[in-house]
């Protein structure tokens, strides 16, 4: 009798441990982060909000320019003095890569050429600087130094723009707005999201594509036509950018292509198209949706997709660096955008929900 309870017990071990592993196998990508978000309604739209809503998807390559609110601190260095010595007239300061330089002596800095006249006007004089570091406003005392050269430096490295080459989502015609990119444009050197003042999206010359494969992301090369804007971008959100259209003409849209947005809890597993100019004539292509992360509210990595349209593969051997904000469609209705590509699969990526990108449009203020 004891025997037959201990091998009972054993299967029964046995048996919870096998459940177990095969959970967490099965416990999708986002979850490795440890977070477990529950749907809010303060987070999303609801499904009655969205069938009022309807959007044109594009498909179109367009170039985004930023400009960033005050100038980016990208990198900092030592400076040689007059007198041969080495400073770093920022070391007993909090300021590092990935804040940003607002004001001077209280006067307002809006590019690197002001920041550096400002400096340089100094003669030496300590100066006071109002910064911000993770969205809180700070401020700091530094006192420049000057090289041999005879300018005065204080040891940072700045930059006040940003631009590069994506995928605009869909207009609304309802609010003549548009979103793009579907994640944040990010500063390339410090990988924080750059905090915009202002900032437009244009028309753009494809001048190559550049195929993806494993270990090396593939990107569609472009120049951005500086005298053909579209719209003005008034906010970039880890979920995409988004703003007006000024100038429809100047942005390809078909109106006989407008249509709802489905709610996240529509969308399915199998079969759907993305739309993608990379042509410069925007296409549809297949994909498949792989997996869906229902309650994935924290970051855009909602679903997981898999490109398998041939024609589309052999263009760009997947997703490539260009094509985030890829419409992405399903029965008939606009159920998010393209945003990341794997590394190791380039016919592999993630995508984020419709329904987060329309939220973002709905919290603007123009």
């Amino acid at each position: 009798m004891m025997k037959t309870l201990k091998k009972l017990t054993l299967i029964f071990v046995l048996f919870f441990i096998y459940v177990f592993v095969l959970l967490i196998q099965n416990v999708p990508e986002v979850f490795s982060m440890g977070y477990f978000n529950i749907i809010s309604s303060n987070e999303i739209i609801d499904a009655s909000t969205l069938e009022e809503i309807e959007v044109i998807p594009s498909g179109e390559i367009v170039g985004a320019k930023l400009y960033t609110s005050g100038v980016l601190v990208v990198g900092t260095s030592s400076i040689t003095g007059e007198n041969g010595e080495t400073y770093k007239p920022f070391e007993n300061t909090e300021i590092e890569e990935g804040d940003s330089i607002l004001a001077i002596n209280d006067i307002i800095i809006n590019n690197t050429e002001e920041l550096i006249n400002i400096v340089q006007i100094s003669n030496g004089e300590k100066i006071k600087i109002k910064y911000i570091k993770n969205e809180e406003e700070k401020e700091c005392e530094i006192t420049p130094i000057k090289d041999k050269s005879g300018n005065y430096k204080i040891g940072l490295w700045v930059r006040d723009s940003a631009a590069g080459v994506g995928t605009l989502t869909f207009y609304n015609e309802e609010m003549q707005s548009f979103a793009a990119l579907g994640h944040a444009i990010t500063d390339i050197d410090t990988g924080e999201i750059i905090n915009t003042s202002s900032g437009e999206v244009d028309n753009v010359n494809i001048i190559s594509i550049i195929k993806g494969k494993k270990q090396e992301p593939g990107k569609i090369q472009g120049t951005i036509k500086n005298n053909y804007a579209i719209g003005n971008i008034y906010t970039n959100t880890k979920y995409g950018i988004y703003g007006i259209v000024k100038n429809v003409n100047n942005l390809s849209i078909d109106y006989s292509k407008k249509m709802k947005v489905a709610s996240r809890q529509e969308i399915q597993e199998g079969s759907a198209t993305i739309l993608s100019g990379i042509d410069g004539t925007v296409k549809e292509y297949n994909i498949e949706i792989e997996k869906i992360y229902l309650n994935n509210n924290y970051d855009n990595k909602s679903m997981l997709i898999k490109v398998t349209d041939e024609e589309l593969i052999n263009k760009t051997g997947g997703i490539i660096q260009g094509m985030s904000g890829s419409p992405i469609i399903q029965n008939g209705k606009f159920i998010g955008a393209v945003t990341h590509v794997f590394v190791n699969d380039p016919q592999v990526g993630y995508a984020v929900f419709g329904d987060i990108m329309i939220n973002q449009l709905k919290n603007l203020s123009f």
